[in-house]
């Protein structure tokens, strides 16, 4: 099971690095990537042809934004990860790090709202309520998944996670390692019952907005901004110190690495780096065509606040 945060950094961490990093011919996925999220569109809305060639364009045009304006920033992250690995960590320099995470991920939830909300117009009632089915089956099968288990079964389920994603980018931990994170898998406070809480509660909210009432594009704006800038305070309280929790344990991971690991984890940034010049040097526009113009932007149903960290971006 993946835990939310892992997915968010995996988002925002190097936008499209979780595709990069997992997939051996990076170029071949992320040129593809204007399909792959098209196909993931279109498992909560069935489009018709009209309306898949215009989301397939305004795709491309995200994308080629994505690869001239966003990919450089990534390798500006990555030189700031790599300068860190000089000097000793502490929870402050992951949480810097972690800060361009999140400003990434703003970036792109701002670029994207656009898009799907000129999407919406085009859609008709019949698919809008399709797409709120669809959410609302999500939500029973999220409540399925996440609140059956036992706190020993959330711990463990974190504890695995962290174990994966430290191996990622470590390779193998000692035992010292395993028992850290096994203390900070323990540490973690649950957001599962109040992410779903307020899921429902957003849901409910989008529900009456997709009425699409003259206005509702501003107010989806509103409620997205809304939903991130003023959570509950349980939910803060559990979101700050689940990361408090997580800027602890990778700055004792990475001060802890052996040789080894250090090599490894050198590697893996190195291999994501020749990635993305790669990426960024086929996205090079032909000398006089202008870049791009002002596209919509892609957007997101808000994710959950977050339960288990990935110490590093995960590939």
């Amino acid at each position: 099971m993946e835990t939310v945060l892992a997915r968010r950094c995996r988002v925002i961490v190097l936008g499209v690095l979780l595709l990069i990093g997992a997939c051996s011919s990076t170029n071949f996925v992320y040129n593809r990537l204007d399909f792959l999220v098209l196909w993931y569109i279109e498992d909560y809305v069935d489009l018709d042809q009209y309306q898949k060639q215009y989301t397939s364009d305004v795709l491309a045009s995200f994308l080629l934004w994505h690869r001239t304006h966003e990919l450089p920033d990534y390798l500006r992250i990555l030189d700031q990860i790599e300068h860190n690995l000089s000097q000793p960590q502490t929870p402050e320099m992951v949480a810097s790090v972690f800060s361009e995470f999140e400003a990434a991920w703003l970036r792109l939830e701002k670029k994207g709202l656009g898009l799907l909300l000129d999407l919406g117009v085009q859609l008709s009632d019949e698919q809008i309520d399709g797409f709120m089915e669809k959410l609302w089956e999500q939500q029973v099968e999220f409540k399925d998944e996440y609140l059956e288990r036992t706190d020993d079964e959330f711990h463990e389920d974190n504890y695995e996670e962290s174990v994966d994603s430290a191996r990622e980018y470590l390779g193998p931990l000692s035992d010292k390692q395993l028992e850290l994170l096994r203390e900070f898998s323990r540490s973690l406070l649950r957001s599962d019952r109040v992410w779903l809480q307020e899921r429902a509660e957003w849901l409910a909210e989008l529900a009456v907005l997709l009425e699409r009432k003259p206005g509702w594009q501003e107010r989806v704006r509103e409620a997205v901004a809304a939903r991130r800038n003023n959570p509950s305070a349980e939910s803060r309280r559990v979101y700050d110190h689940n990361l408090q929790a997580i800027y602890a344990v990778i700055a004792q991971l990475l001060d802890g690495r052996s040789e080894q690991q250090d090599a490894h984890l050198r590697d893996r940034l190195a291999s994501l780096r020749e990635d993305l010049q790669v990426l960024i040097a086929e996205g090079a526009a032909p000398a006089g065509e202008p870049e791009t113009a002002n596209e919509p932007e892609p957007a997101n149903e808000p994710e959950p606040a977050s339960e288990t960290p990935a110490a590093f971006p995960s590939g």
